[in-house]
């Protein structure tokens, strides 16, 4: 029995994606929709972990017990840490962005501060009464204190503890590069670069880079 050459047949053939790019475009959107899902539920889930500690802490209004637990989330490692400190200071800071991250050994010794959207803070770093604003990155080992007259001196030159000191709020800018190391007590203007290691006790012009002890402008961010 021979085959009849003149007989069709309807066989399925793989659909040809680069005369249909839209299945391509379809599975993108569907996987970043699935990935926004998934990153929303498990910060969610967070928040819900993170709440006990903030509700010990009185929401950041009972200075002790909050520095008991923000010493404490500064130590859980990994992604899991990343995820548990941005949700204790979701419930417990001024302001705080769950699209910024803050990573090991790092935490804000004031719930007073404010943290921008999409910021990103380093290892080990101490944070003060600070406001940082929107896309600014923060290396690891960073100090921002709160203002340069935390400690004063009586008649007899007699230094005071914290308790007698003025803590003013340190404004670092959006979009402004803090180096590892770096010590900052006082503002740091929009676009600015702090180069590692530097000393800032004057405030920094915007779109400014300063390096060394004390900070000194040396050019401009624009330029770089």
């Amino acid at each position: 029995m021979g085959f009849d050459s003149g007989s069709s047949y309807n066989v399925a053939l793989p659909a040809d994606r680069s005369q249909n790019p839209g299945l391509d475009q379809d599975r993108v959107h569907r996987q970043i929709r699935f990935g926004r899902l998934l990153k929303a539920f498990v910060q969610a889930a967070f928040l819900v972990a993170a709440f006990p500690a903030a509700a010990l802490a009185g929401f950041g209004r009972w200075e002790k017990p909050y520095g008991v637990f923000a010493n404490a989330s500064a130590l859980v490692p990994g992604i899991l840490g990343d995820y548990f400190r941005i949700s204790f200071y979701k419930w417990t800071l001024a302001e705080c962005s769950l699209s910024s991250r803050i990573q090991f050994g790092s935490f804000f010794a004031h719930p007073a501060a404010r943290l921008g959207p999409h910021v990103y803070i380093g290892a080990y770093c101490i944070l003060g009464n600070v406001i940082i604003g929107e896309g600014s990155q923060v290396a690891s080992g960073v100090q921002v204190v709160s203002g340069r007259h935390q400690h004063l001196r009586d008649h007899l030159g007699r230094i005071s503890g914290s308790e007698d000191g003025i803590f003013a709020p340190v404004v670092i800018g959006a979009h402004c590069w803090i180096g590892a190391g770096a010590i900052v007590m006082e503002d740091v203007g929009a676009r600015s670069t702090i180069g590692a290691g530097s000393v800032v006790c004057r405030p920094i012009p915007p779109a400014s880079v300063a390096v060394g002890s004390p900070a000194k402008v040396i050019g401009s961010s624009a330029a770089v």
